[in-house]
């Protein structure tokens, strides 16, 4: 079985932060999302994975994830002209994917679960197509599916204004060769893209096997700010180990909690309360750190308090005498302040900005 990964798109959601680079590589818990996805699919056994780019972001992508060798992987990197849909991106990559079965993952999304056992299940069954749902509170922002009482698909549907249940589909899914048939017998839909979810209702119209299964844990579509900032709480809550401290601590700073500290890194009369992750070649003086927040590597914090927020390489924050919550600092940005009286700030600031709050 191949892997195959979406990492296209605009990234409109997260602007301005996006206009510079591409969505997948911003870092949850100082690691691109983008990787997650690779590791979830080498850990069920995949390790043969495409990656569909686009012709903005796809060198940028390229050049930060290398060829696979950092995952036990071989990463082969496939160019889909333009945002033409997600069954467009498999066309695209049929060379890659010949007649082998594949795994697809959204290259933005996240998911707790493990895909070993529902890969375990699509080739006992030898299915044409296993689709991952999640119950949802508000199921018309999202592709919905019917499912029986065996767990066979009935119908799909595509942000319905009166949805069937409030299953909403996963940006995961398990393929047989099939589905490329199904792919050359629909047509662009109202918003001019290949859907995935029209390839696979063409599947169910010709009684091809698609079965579902509802995943346990947290599901996340990191495409917008605050999704992001969940998906950082999340991984850092659950996968952050034990403090590993390899930077320099002086005797006025405090640590607490589960704390990652980079090597060449310093803390001078910090207060850092975990889970926190400090990235390489960080400089923090007189701060505080709350939960939840992940800095990147090469960045400077100068008098600030900052929490449940992450700051992007090359960042410098300075002089904020506000506590700054629920941000997300774009690359090399920088931030800086006189006095003012607002209790808290909020920012979701791009890469290479510059603000001075007077």
């Amino acid at each position: 079985m191949k892997g195959l990964i979406l990492s296209g798109g605009k990234g409109t959601r997260l602007r301005p932060l996006t206009y510079t680079g591409a969505k997948q590589l911003v870092p949850v818990a100082n690691k691109p999302i983008l990787w997650y996805s690779v590791a979830s699919l080498v850990a069920a056994g995949i390790t043969d994975i495409g990656i569909v780019v686009s012709p903005e972001t796809g060198g940028e992508i390229e050049a930060k994830t290398g060829k696979g060798d950092r995952f036990g992987a071989r990463l082969t990197y496939i160019l889909q002209p333009s945002p033409s849909g997600l069954a467009h991106a498999v066309k695209t990559a049929r060379s890659f994917l010949q007649d082998e079965a594949f795994a697809m993952y959204l290259g933005d999304n996240l998911i707790q679960d493990g895909l070993g056992d529902f890969i375990q299940t699509f080739q006992t069954k030898a299915l044409d197509a296993l689709i991952l749902l999640k119950s949802v509170p508000n199921p018309s922002a999202f592709g919905v599916a019917e499912v029986d009482n065996q767990g066979r698909v009935l119908h799909l549907v595509e942000k319905p204004v009166l949805p069937p249940s409030n299953l909403a589909l996963v940006g995961v899914y398990l393929f047989s060769p099939q589905i490329h048939t199904a792919i050359n017998h629909i047509h662009p839909s109202a918003r001019g893209e290949l859907e995935i979810t029209d390839a696979i209702q063409q599947l169910i119209d010709t009684d091809q096997t698609v079965e579902a299964q509802i995943l346990n844990g947290w599901w996340l579509d990191t495409g917008k700010k605050d999704d992001l900032l969940e998906a950082n709480r999340l991984i850092l809550d659950e996968y952050l180990g034990a403090s590993a401290i390899s930077g320099t601590v002086d005797d006025q700073s405090q640590i607490s909690g589960r704390v990652t500290l980079g090597s060449g890194s310093t803390l001078v009369n910090c207060t850092i309360r975990g889970p926190v992750i400090i990235g390489h070649h960080c400089r923090l003086e007189n701060c505080f750190v709350g939960a939840y927040s992940s800095i990147g590597d090469d960045v400077t914090l100068t008098d600030i308090e900052i929490d449940h927020s992450v700051v992007l390489q090359g960042a410098r924050i300075e002089g904020i005498r506000q506590r700054i919550v629920d941000s997300l600092i774009g690359q090399r940005a920088r931030l800086t302040t006189a006095p003012l009286r607002p209790r808290a700030l909020r920012f979701l600031i791009g890469d290479d900005s510059q603000i001075e709050l007077t």
